[in-house]
């Protein structure tokens, strides 16, 4: 699992405290003319608006058939012949193979929902690349324009009052992203929310909050006690289960990224120790705040009192920090993932000071690229004889992800000569602004293969499958690999394994598992319940971030998933071990063979893989072994 590193936390949430509270200090109305305004636009408007708290009416399904497009016409519209050129066809080289992708839903979570979010996204892509082709789009400046921005604020802020404030986040969030949050509870109550909310879709009257924070200064039904409430909402589902912090059952501890879901300081008495050693800081909120009572409640909000509270997004959930210190985190529930974040509501009783959204995706300008053609992929002839396939899986907008790995393995001169090729398998997203980029991406580099539908962690699986027909089908591959845009790979080693193993058949390569069992709780990320798998253990395995097949098992794949024999199962890793071994009660002789220096939580020295590797630590990588250090690991994440 990945890490989140509190010191950079606590070291940038002091800074931005300490700076609020010099502000603070010399400032009692924070909308005074003494703050720096830096406006910030996304196609002309200001990301930051004023609205009203009303609840706009429920939208109705209409009644009439002639207003609905059905859902069977609008996935077939997905795998319409569209006017693409040649060039542009080789982002869809598997899109049409995949058609029949609805037969192989059971046991996919909102696998249906993806392909008809899907199909209402491509549309309107495809219209918006017709528009630029035909010259119809508002002007020509618009392709160049940079429609992702690296990171949204705005400060001076007026007294949100009984209304609200909504920032648009135009694409997503991502892992490393951040939202920083400066102000002052007040009002009658001091309560206030933060909801992290997804694109309105048609028919449906609220957007899906991926998470909605709830501070209760003065408690709710069930205490009388200050109380952050988490939880996250859909049209589906509803409210899903709340997570309070203080916890009403403190004996459970469940963490994400490491972090605990409710820090153990929250509700605790504070100590006079605790209060001496705040009082040591320059912070005068601690100070006066804690000096009233040595026995008084450690709650990280108080009404009148500044504060700096950071959501920080992990690999697993969504991390909290409040003036410097872990408080809360929250993990991301199925279909409720950070690149669905279309907007951050803040409301209640809060003198909003300022608002930072920092660490978002954003693509980088082919113009100002100097190594640009060194990063393009070399075009592969279809049935292009290859010793590897790489099948790369990466979300929208991963965008920086994506070029860390072109500027880094994707250079070995395997992949350069064309004896193994790369591919990142990438669904669409449901924000316009996404798609456009990534189109654009897919077109420059030439080396994406779009995926016909939303890109939701559950639907991975479906990328398995996708692999091996690119592997079989677009390419003549002997050895198809599976990796994630955040694993650095040694394809020499990888490469070379393989020629010592000499096994052409029924190969698995890889961080091999032979006795795992299924997650029967209900709260983890990888929770399978009794219906979709029965047996107490499962088929081994090899761990996700990077595993081989040969050439027949890939093959195979796509031929039982064009008879309509192919067991669909949500964690893709375990689906491939699941696949394997149907294949060798059908007679083939499999080869298990264990990679032990494939690590699937980080780095050790002399890694084949390195999972976890963010775009500064694959770089590091990529440097040590072109200055001939060897595979040594950079950084913390190990």
């Amino acid at each position: 699992m990945n890490k989140l590193y509190g010191g950079v936390l606590i070291t940038s949430s002091f800074m931005l405290f300490m700076l609020m509270v010099l502000r603070y200090g010399v400032m009692k109305n924070p909308v005074d003319g003494g703050y720096l305004t830096i406006p910030v636009t996304i196609n002309g408007t200001n990301p930051l608006e004023w609205i009203n708290s009303v609840i706009p009416p429920a939208v109705q399904n209409p009644d009439s058939d002639s207003q609905v497009i059905s859902t069977d016409i609008l996935i077939s519209s997905l795998f319409s012949g569209s006017s693409f050129t040649k060039e542009e066809q080789q982002a869809l080289q598997t899109w049409n193979r995949l058609k029949h992708l609805l037969d192989h839903a059971q046991g996919l979570p909102n696998a249906a929902g993806a392909i008809k979010e899907a199909a209402s996204a491509w549309n309107s892509l495809v219209s918006s690349i017709e528009e630029q082709r035909q010259g119809h789009a508002n002007d020509s400046s618009r392709t160049n324009e940079k429609q992702c921005p690296h990171f949204l604020n705005k400060m001076d802020s007026t007294e949100v009052g009984n209304s609200s404030y909504k920032l648009h986040v135009p694409c997503g969030l991502t892992q490393g992203s951040s939202i920083t949050v400066i102000g002052v509870p007040n009002g009658l109550l001091g309560d206030f929310r933060i909801d992290l909310t997804g694109e309105l879709l048609p028919g449906e009257p609220d957007p899906p909050i991926i998470l909605h924070y709830n501070v209760r200064l003065h408690g709710d039904k069930i205490t009388e006690d200050p109380v952050i409430v988490q939880n996250s909402w859909t049209v589906a589902h509803d409210w899903g289960g709340e997570e309070r912090c203080p916890s009403l059952t403190p004996e459970k501890v469940n963490k994400v990224d490491e972090l605990e879901q409710c820090s153990k300081i929250v509700g605790k008495n504070i100590s006079q120790h605790y209060v001496a050693s705040k009082r040591s800081h320059t912070s005068r909120r601690f100070s006066e705040v804690e000096e009233q009572s040595e026995n008084k409640k450690y709650f990280p909000f108080k009404q009148g009192y500044p504060f700096v509270a950071t959501l920080r997004v992990g690999s697993e959930g969504i991390q909290m920090t409040v003036d410097g210190k872990h408080i809360t985190s929250f993990a991301f529930r199925e279909t409720l993932e950070p690149w669905l974040v279309s907007e951050i509501k803040i409301s209640g009783d809060l003198k909003l000071i300022s608002v930072l959204a920092s660490g978002l995706p954003t693509s980088e300008d082919s113009e100002h690229i100097i190594d640009l053609e060194s990063l393009k992929a070399s075009p592969i002839s279809v049935q292009t004889s290859l010793d590897l396939f790489i099948g790369v899986f990466s979300t929208a907008n991963n965008f920086k992800r994506r070029m860390a790995v072109r500027r880094t393995w994707m250079q070995y001169n395997a992949i350069r000569s064309n004896t193994t090729a790369v591919r990142f398998f990438v669904g669409l997203h449901k924000s316009q602004i996404v798609n456009e980029e990534l189109w654009k991406e897919a077109q420059t580099y030439r080396d994406i293969q779009l995926m016909p539908f939303v890109d939701y962690y559950s639907l991975i699986t479906w990328k398995s499958l996708a692999i091996c027909i690119f592997g079989m089908e677009v390419v003549s591959a002997k050895f198809v690999m599976k990796t994630d845009d955040d694993a650095f790979v040694r394809v020499d080693e990888v490469l070379g394994s393989l020629k010592k193993i000499n096994v052409a058949h029924g190969l698995l390569y890889g961080l091999i598992n032979s006795d795992s069992e299924p997650h029967r709780n209900s709260d983890s990320k990888w929770y399978i319940s009794p219906q979709e798998w029965s047996e107490a253990t499962y088929p081994p395995w090899a761990h996700g971030p990077g595993y081989v097949i040969s050439h027949d098992i890939a093959r195979t794949v796509y031929k039982k998933y064009r008879e309509g024999h192919l067991k669909m199962f949500k964690l893709e890793d375990v689906a491939m071990g699941i696949w394997i071994a149907d294949m060798k009660k059908e007679g083939l002789e499999v080869r298990y063979e264990n990679e032990g220096r494939v690590y699937n939580e980080g780095c050790k020295d002399e890694y084949v893989v390195a999972h976890y590797q963010g775009p500064r630590e694959m770089l590091c990588l990529w440097q040590k072994l072109q200055e001939g250090k060897g595979a040594k690991c950079c950084g913390a994440r190990r």
